[in-house]
Order: C-alpha cells, then structure tokens, then sequence
C-alpha cells in the first residue's frame, strides 16, 4: 500500500512539472505573472515561518520560537550574515526556554 502511495505522489510531482514547463511563452512573458513569480517564494516562506512560530499543533501559541524569530529579525535588518542570523534566533529561544 505504502508504494501505490509513493508512486502516486511521483506521477503527481511529474505531471505538475509538466504542467509547468508546457506553459505557453507568451504567458511566462506577461508582466503579471512575472510579478506573481517574484513575490510568490517570499509570500510562500513568509507563510511557513509564521505557521511555524505561532501554532503549536491546531492552536495558536507565544512561546520561545516567537523571541527567537524577534532576534532574527533584529539581526537581518543589522545585516548580519546568515549563520549568525540563525545563531542568534537558536541561542535566544535556548535562552528563552531555559529563563521561563
């Protein structure tokens, strides 16, 4: 049963790529869709990190994570570089969940 599912999903992933790549050019060439297609990866990554941080199985939460994304973004608007942005987000959560 688990392979019918694997091959399933396979033949899914497949047939969305085909979709993709049997887009006509003129479409991919509309200054709409190249708009869509520069913002969509941030809107989608924005999405992932707030569902990740505030949501703790099917309820809201405010724990560490929320602290630790709050120094990440401190340390990216000081541009630092990216290692030392997920440091500081890791070492202050630690912190924050050892204090409370």
């Amino acid at each position: 049963m688990i392979w019918a599912a694997v091959l399933a999903g396979s033949i899914g992933c497949y047939l969305l790529k085909l979709a993709g790549l049997s887009v006509p050019p003129k479409v991919l060439e509309s200054k709409t869709v190249q708009r869509i297609a520069t913002a969509l990866p941030v809107a989608l990554l924005s999405a992932l990190i707030v569902i990740q941080t505030f949501t703790a199985g099917h309820r809201l939460t405010l724990d560490a994570r929320a602290g630790g994304l709050a120094a990440a973004l401190i340390a990216v608007l000081l541009r630092a570089p990216f290692l030392v942005v997920v440091g500081v987000a890791a070492a202050t959560a630690a912190l924050i969940r050892v204090a409370f």
